[in-house]
């Protein structure tokens, strides 16, 4: 891994394709052994600090339509915790079940889960068949793996039967010094980002595109009303991006001050501070209460001028699904995805059918809708949200503080980068974008 490092850092990337690849690396997964460890606690109390490790792991063969890919840095996304606390299942089952599949898929199967949904690296090798990328491309990649055998993907790739999320229900993730991804999962890096930042953005970036964005999500247009929950969050700071560039008028619910501001850096007008105004949508663990739900919509028609949301953003889940389909104008869409706080929504349904709202379920995105995600970051049209960068020895805090929602945006990970700051090919543009890029910076 020395060799290969030192040829990036050195910008010899043609050279890269001739270097030996390792025969194990470095890797953050989590252990089959362990996956009882947290029984009969509540999931706030798992703590990833304690079931994530970093240890060497053999490099996987690769196949035909792969690419081994040098990570120089990575990033956590919800599913790594997810992961990391076996919650709401291990996910040693979906490694078990791609096993099955082929004989090719069954290097997957192992008593390790290396963990991770984002990179930005150096290709090191390529499979046969792989036409479009060879050693020395600088990529990043997007999490969406699917075999595209069953005619129900090709239409939309989220719709096959054997649509996976890389690094999740997958091995061989991107919290690792190398990682083994098909060929269609990479996209070009974008010129004029640092790797941390490069890397940050791919799966939230994408799952918000589609989730507000694309046809098959909300179909956001010009004007409408955006609710956004966790506005400063990994998935609806990308989202409230989009709002402002489409012409959108995002409404982004922040949980502090600090992170108002952030909101407000992003160029957002309405926002509210759910620990100043003290909603609690929850009266106890059985009932909620709909004069919270109320006083939440009273405030957003203070702050739109009367008007309730065309669309809510929604990806807290239990905790604020009841309220995100009362607040919801007639007629409009409830876009959900992820359920942070929770899977089993309670509502209630007299304000979805009598007032003919929608809710419409989004996951991820699929390639054509992950590929326009990454070139408006690639064109500096929107922008990483990067706040905090940690080590790969320190992933387990990392991963903690995502759980624990201390964090503001995305939270990155150095794999073979010896430090932030490097990685910048397009340094005009950077410059023209200025603070924009550093909007979330240790906030």
């Amino acid at each position: 891994m020395q060799q290969i490092t030192e040829a990036i850092l050195a910008d010899s990337l043609t050279d890269i394709g001739a270097l030996p690849v390792p025969e194990s690396y470095r890797a953050v997964v989590v252990r089959e052994e362990d996956q009882e460890m947290f029984a009969g606690m509540p999931a706030r109390e798992k703590d990833p600090r304690t079931s994530l490790h970093v240890q060497d792991v053999p490099t996987p063969e690769l196949g035909p339509g792969e690419a081994l890919v040098a990570v120089m840095a990575s990033a956590v996304n919800y599913n790594t915790v997810w992961t990391s606390i076996f919650e709401p299942v291990s996910t040693f089952g979906f490694l078990k079940r791609y096993g099955k599949l082929s004989s090719l898929t069954k290097r997957h199967d192992l008593p390790y889960h290396v963990v991770g949904s984002d990179l930005a690296g150096v290709v090191v090798r390529v499979g046969i068949g792989v036409n479009n990328w060879k050693p020395g491309d600088e990529v990043v990649a997007h999490c969406l793996s699917v075999e595209l055998e069953d005619p129900a993907g090709h239409d939309d790739t989220m719709l096959d039967p054997q649509q996976r999320i890389w690094g999740f229900e997958t091995n061989f993730g991107g919290l690792a010094d190398l990682a083994l991804v098909k060929s269609n999962q990479l996209m070009p890096k974008a010129n004029h980002l640092t790797w941390e930042e490069a890397a940050c953005p791919g799966l939230v970036n994408s799952t918000a595109y589609r989730q507000l964005v694309g046809k098959h999500g909300a179909a956001m247009k010009q004007g409408d009303i955006v609710l956004i929950w966790g506005a400063s969050g990994g998935l609806g700071s990308y989202a409230t991006q989009f709002a402002l560039n489409g012409g959108g008028i995002p409404v982004c619910v922040v949980s502090s001050p600090d992170k108002a501001e952030i909101a407000h850096r992003m160029g957002a007008q309405l926002v509210i501070d759910r620990s100043a105004e003290g909603y609690r949508f929850w009266q106890d663990e059985h009932n909620q209460d709909p004069k919270e739900w109320q006083r939440l919509g009273a405030k957003i028609r203070e702050l739109t001028g009367g008007e309730d949301p065309d669309i809510v953003f929604e990806h807290p889940g239990r905790e604020t699904f009841g309220a995100s389909v009362y607040v919801t104008r007639r007629g409009g869409t409830i876009v959900t995805c992820a359920s942070t706080s929770g899977f089993l929504h309670t509502y209630d349904n007299r304000y979805l059918w009598m007032n003919l709202k929608r809710i419409v379920g989004s996951h991820f995105a699929n390639y054509r809708e992950a590929w326009e995600a990454n070139r408006l970051i690639a064109r500096g049209a929107i922008h990483p949200t990067l706040s905090n960068v940690y080590a790969l020895e320190d992933v387990g805090q990392a991963a903690y503080d995502v759980h624990r929602n201390l964090h503001q945006g995305k939270v990155g990970v150095r794999c073979l980068a010896p430090k932030d700051g490097l990685g910048v090919r397009d340094h005009e543009l950077r410059e023209r974008l200025g603070g924009k890029l550093h909007r979330f910076r240790n906030t």
